[in-house]
């Protein structure tokens, strides 16, 4: 399933995670102003912050924005841990701001024992496998999209089955002994980034201080301000939000669309839902490009060469003979609008004795362009015009000797280069380059 992972453009991932980024900053925002909310989209969320406006708890947020300022001034100084510096000075400060009125994390309740292997007895199986299923997306939405932008960062390869392998193992290890499912998180991830993981090894050592923590650390732990939490995680996304990642695709004038796109649909429908409608949405544009018909006429240059007419001024048209030449790959969408075009040409000069088609940009051909290309060669035949296909692939050769095509015998295929199209000097297939 990891060559699925190459469905999602960059253009896409971009938007994404600069979507998310905002998404996960601005959920924060309540535990900065000390601000139960009820609206969990994005949109909605926003809505309720400002209208409570009144409500906000003006200490708490100033603890937020000056831990926010700390972990900003700090990153600039090497080697100094902004997060936990910050997370120190919080605790230490804690009894004044709890006066102040500023919530705490509060008391953490564990239950220490060793997890048991053990299958859930009386469970609806096919409820269960639907909501695995479900779980399973978003955890392989929102963790691709982590891995894959850190990755485009630090110019590492990605290699998604292995990612997936690894999510796998984790997750069925957790379920087997009743932990919480686990992914690539980009909160986390972003913090772990910023508090200078290079390796793997991040994550042991990570693992080994929370351990630590718990279980000697822990009512410290329970006197962190939760507005100081809030900074750090807002800190941590920040920088995936800068717009200046998009100015290429601006500048370049593509997929302008597409990656404004991505950072909406991310707003409006979630996590798994965007990131799917941002999918969809760059398949959509895709297939629309490829089904606009872009038809190239072709003309001589020197004594071999063809070339395009309209972009070569010094090319000419043999007498005679239409040569054209489909500019993307002939497949069901646009095989009937580009053939048409081509009798359109056919008919504005009826004296065509001979129409070549160069099929040099299709690998393969599917049985709509097949049942498209039958019409078109008895189109032809019926008013007394040849019709020959040059620069075929081996695969698409395969498929029209296969079809069989009326008015389209195999010599009319065997032309390696439109030269010899024109010349009508064939080649055997063993003679294919």
């Amino acid at each position: 399933l990891g060559a699925l992972s190459h469905l999602i453009a960059r253009p896409v991932l971009r938007g994404y995670a600069f979507g998310l980024a905002l998404v996960i900053a601005v959920k924060q925002w309540p535990h900065l102003v000390n601000l139960h909310t009820q609206a969990t989209g994005f949109f909605p969320l926003v809505a309720e912050i400002l209208r409570a406006h009144p409500s906000w708890h003006w200490p708490s947020l100033a603890c937020g924005l000056a831990a926010l300022a700390g972990l900003m001034v700090l990153e600039r100084v090497p080697r100094m841990p902004g997060a936990l510096t910050v997370i120190v000075g919080s605790i230490l400060a804690s009894s004044w701001l709890n006066a102040q009125g500023v919530a705490l994390t509060g008391p953490i309740h564990l239950a220490l024992g060793m997890p048991a292997l053990a299958l859930p007895a009386g469970v609806d199986w096919l409820p269960l496998a639907e909501f695995s299923l479900a779980l399973m997306l978003i955890l392989f939405a929102e963790s691709y999209g982590s891995i894959r932008s850190f990755a485009l960062k630090r110019d590492e390869e990605v290699q998604p089955n292995r990612d997936l392998l690894a999510l796998g193992v984790a997750n069925i290890l957790c379920g087997l002994l009743q932990g919480t499912p686990v992914g690539a998180g980009y909160s986390a991830t972003s913090a772990n980034a910023a508090a200078g993981a290079r390796s793997a090894l991040a994550g042991l050592y990570a693992g080994a201080v929370v351990l630590t923590l718990v279980l000697l650390f822990l009512r410290w732990v329970e006197r962190i301000p939760e507005p100081a939490l809030a900074a750090i995680v807002i800190h941590a996304v920040s920088k995936a939000l800068r717009p200046g990642v998009f100015a290429d695709y601006f500048r370049w004038q593509r997929d302008r669309m597409l990656v404004v796109a991505a950072v909406l649909t991310v707003m409006i429908f979630g996590v798994l839902n965007g990131l799917l409608a941002g999918i969809a949405f760059s398949l959509a544009l895709l297939l629309k490009s490829l089904a606009s018909p872009r038809l190239s006429v072709l003309g001589r240059v020197g004594a071999h060469d063809y070339v395009s007419l309209a972009r070569f001024a010094h090319a000419v048209s043999t007498p005679g003979v239409l040569i054209v030449r489909p500019e993307q790959p002939l497949f069901f969408a646009n095989a009937e609008p580009l053939l048409a075009q081509v009798r359109q040409r056919a008919l504005a000069a009826p004296d065509w004795k001979l129409v070549i088609l160069s099929l040099e940009e299709s690998p393969d051909l599917d049985s709509t362009t097949l049942e498209a290309l039958e019409e078109f060669c008895c189109w032809l035949a019926a008013r007394g015009v040849q019709f020959r296909v040059a620069r075929l692939k081996e695969l698409a050769r395969e498929a029209l000797l296969r079809a069989k095509l009326a008015h389209l015998p195999a010599s009319a295929l065997d032309y390696s280069s439109v030269d010899d199209a024109v010349r009508g000097e064939g080649v055997s297939p063993t003679q294919q380059p």
